[in-house]
């Protein structure tokens, strides 16, 4: 228990001195990364498939154990329930990851709805588990045109809002249809190298986080929340915090 006399607004039992030892991992895991991949576009020659796929292609060669999830019949958002089918593989394959790899098309300056409606139906917990907090992510994109990188930088938000690792590094591959032979694999060029570097750069940070993202996103509001559950006073407390709070944002 910490010492917080000079933080009133503290409880000290939940209050946790982050340091270096804490992040020696408690097992050290050895089988393969485990890599969730989801791409933008049904269409048959798509090219965020394409680039997915060869991203998925190196990742393997670096020893990851790579699945993709299959959008066709995926619904909207809102348009059934949790039970679909397509639904419940999307969520088991995320709660079965330990990283994702995230490719979309860009359309109208965004990334493409069928690329949005995946990560809209993925819930933020599932069953107890959150099938996407802590996981790391890389984010590819294809563009019709010039090189833009709207789509990444969506993504890149929700990657954050889904409370997951995303790596600094990302790839834009301009003018896809020319980055492309007819088999659907990716030609030799700086766009290539800058896949490979990102798929790098996840592999390691995976390697890096996998058995350490519980301790990296243990937080102080949810240790508290715990211990107010088996006491009463505490959580009378915290109530009214919350209902003062709620007060004073709708005032």
């Amino acid at each position: 228990m910490s010492d917080c006399r000079d933080l009133p607004n503290i409880d000290p039992a939940a209050f946790d001195i982050p340091g270096l030892e804490k992040l020696n991992a408690p097992q050290v895991s050895s089988h393969p990364p485990r890599i969730l991949i989801l791409y933008g576009s049904l269409r048959e020659r798509s090219y965020s498939r394409f680039l997915a796929e060869e991203a998925a292609r190196i990742l393997t060669r670096f020893g990851a154990e790579v699945r993709f999830f299959d959008p066709h019949g995926l619904p909207l958002p809102d348009d059934a329930e949790p039970t679909h089918p397509k639904v419940m593989e999307l969520n088991k394959l995320s709660v079965w990851s330990e990283a994702h790899v995230w490719s979309s098309p860009e359309r109208h300056g965004a990334m493409s709805g069928v690329m949005k409606a995946q990560i809209d139906w993925l819930p933020l917990a599932y069953k107890g588990i959150r099938p996407t907090q802590g996981r790391t992510l890389a984010l590819l994109q294809v563009c019709g045109g010039s090189q833009s990188f709207n789509a990444v930088n969506n993504m890149r938000i929700l990657g954050r809002w889904m409370r997951m690792v995303t790596i600094p590094n990302q790839s834009s591959v301009a003018k896809a249809y020319n980055e492309f032979d007819d088999a659907g694999r990716m030609k030799q060029s700086a766009y290539y190298e800058r896949v490979v570097d990102v798929m790098e750069e996840l592999y390691k940070f995976t390697l890096l986080v996998r058995d350490r993202s519980d301790y990296l996103t243990d937080r102080y509001s949810e240790r508290r929340d715990g211990l107010a559950q088996n006491n009463p006073t505490l959580k009378a407390a915290m109530d009214d915090v919350s209902t003062r709070n709620k007060a004073q944002s709708s005032s």
